[in-house]
């Protein structure tokens, strides 16, 4: 593998750059996250996972870091119309990031937005007992927090992740993922202290599935097994 770093803030295998169906599942990309993260090894660091998808990657990761594991949990807001896709994100904690462009394209009031915002924090609250049973967050002052999902797209839910981790007052923020568009790439980088995305795209069509030769919705019981592990 051949990783380049631009600027001090983003980590890319050159090799991969704009193919499709580099991965085999989301536990390789896991493995191969972990390569690129060598130098946090048994360091002061965390590896939170933002699921469902980003749990098995989350997973190989830490384990193959020896890094402890744990989940942050923040969901998009769907659009009534097309619940695939989001117009922004929320945390547990009730923030929230809105993509105010498409906000204002899709011509969605204060009726629609805050439907989504009390839909979402209720899935929010759910995902918490049903995960995490609940628990508090660890405590990440001072640590490095990697954040990690199977891939971005819009971004949002990742911003979204990294400003509440940013409120914990860690150390450093290192965004870690198989797979993204170059244009979100970009944005994350000007919020967190690094970007560690493989397998960078730069069309303007993307799908995070498009990176993977194994792909498919993860179940509840199949992140509860992840955990349990």
């Amino acid at each position: 593998m051949r990783y380049n770093i631009h600027m001090g803030r983003l980590i890319e295998d050159r090799g991969l750059r704009d193919r499709q169906f580099v991965f085999k599942d989301r536990d390789d990309a896991g493995e191969r996250l972990a390569s690129a993260l060598e130098a946090y090894r048994g360091k002061n660091a965390i590896v939170l996972a933002i699921p469902s998808g980003g749990v098995p990657v989350a997973a190989k990761t830490a384990q193959q870091l020896v890094l402890p594991f744990d989940l942050l949990i923040v969901r998009k807001l769907q659009i009534p119309f097309n619940t695939e896709a989001g117009f922004g994100a929320m945390t547990l904690g009730g923030e929230v990031l809105l993509n105010d462009e498409l906000v204002g394209s899709l011509g969605l009031g204060k009726d629609v937005i805050n439907a989504a915002i009390n839909t979402t924090k209720e899935i929010l609250e759910r995902r918490n007992q049903l995960f995490r049973k609940g628990r508090p967050m660890p405590n990440c002052r001072d640590m490095t927090v990697i954040i990690t999902d199977d891939g971005l797209a819009s971004g949002y839910t990742m911003r979204t992740a990294a400003r509440w981790v940013k409120s914990m007052r860690p150390q450093k923020i290192v965004v870690a993922v198989p797979t993204g568009p170059e244009r979100t790439v970009k944005t994350l980088q000007k919020e967190v202290d690094e970007v560690v995305c493989l397998n960078i795209r730069t069309s303007m069509r993307f799908a995070v599935a498009e990176a993977y030769r194994n792909w498919y919705d993860l179940s509840d019981e199949e992140v509860l097994m992840i955990i349990a592990a």
